[in-house]
């Protein structure tokens, strides 16, 4: 049976790592973004048969669509990583517009819980499939000026739980990762030195070190419902 995994925010950051970290391991991969050209040139810098697709997370017709196009052209997808998110500026809750809390929930919450939808369909006739949905250390602990974002990434753990319940006897498992300070797009205008003294690792983590997080959880048959922080132990001080 043939591994297909559909990586949602595959073309960069954390999901990119990840399909670095799958495709020599005989994966067959989609990596899907809203950018098709950029997710396109990551799927070619892996080589072998992997493709690329454009989706809109926050727009159910495009995940169904995606799903179908995906299933048509790899095979029915029997794993999952959900990376894509959305993290607008810091600010406090009493000056955040509502149109930015709506875009960092259907994105980060809403967009998770369709492709989860759409995979567990599939999953289900397969009798067996794995999730992984990329949280936050945020989305545990909170922090001041990110509450939008916070409860984006908290629901996201509450989702996970609730769904990893619902299907284990269909031998779906859905696992959560919340990385915390890692070197990726959303994090390049941090001022690095302000953040670490924080973190008892003294160091930001890469990108790369989530992704083999993410595939252990991805391939351990006996661990569902279960949140693996990869923080370098910033969850000790916060």
């Amino acid at each position: 049976m043939d591994k297909v995994c559909a990586i949602f925010g595959g073309s960069r950051g954390i999901g990119r790592a990840v399909a670095q970290v799958m495709a020599p391991k005989g994966y067959r991969l989609a990596l899907v973004a809203r950018d098709l050209r950029v997710a396109q040139a990551a799927a070619s810098d892996l080589g072998g048969d992997h493709l690329a697709f454009s989706c809109d997370v926050a727009k159910e017709h495009d995940v169904q669509n995606t799903f179908e196009e995906m299933e048509k052209r790899l095979g029915p997808i029997r794993f999952l990583v959900n990376a894509a998110g959305i993290n607008s500026r810091d600010s406090l809750l009493v000056r955040t517009k509502t149109e930015e809390m709506v875009s960092q929930l259907h994105t980060n919450l809403l967009g998770s819980m369709l492709t989860c939808r759409a995979a567990v369909k599939t999953m289900i006739q397969q009798q067996g499939g794995s999730i992984v949905n990329v949280g936050s250390i945020i989305g545990l602990k909170g922090n001041s000026g990110q509450s939008v974002y916070s409860a984006s990434k908290g629901g996201l753990v509450g989702f996970s739980r609730a769904l990893a319940k619902e299907v284990a006897r269909k031998k779906i498992r859905v696992n959560v990762i919340a990385p915390g300070f890692i070197h990726t797009d959303m994090t390049k205008h941090l001022k690095e030195e302000h953040f670490k003294k924080n973190i008892p690792l003294g160091r930001f983590g890469e990108a790369i070190e989530v992704a083999h997080a993410v595939v252990f959880l991805l391939e351990s048959p006996y661990i569902t419902g279960h949140v693996l922080v990869v923080d370098g132990g910033l969850q000790l001080t916060m």
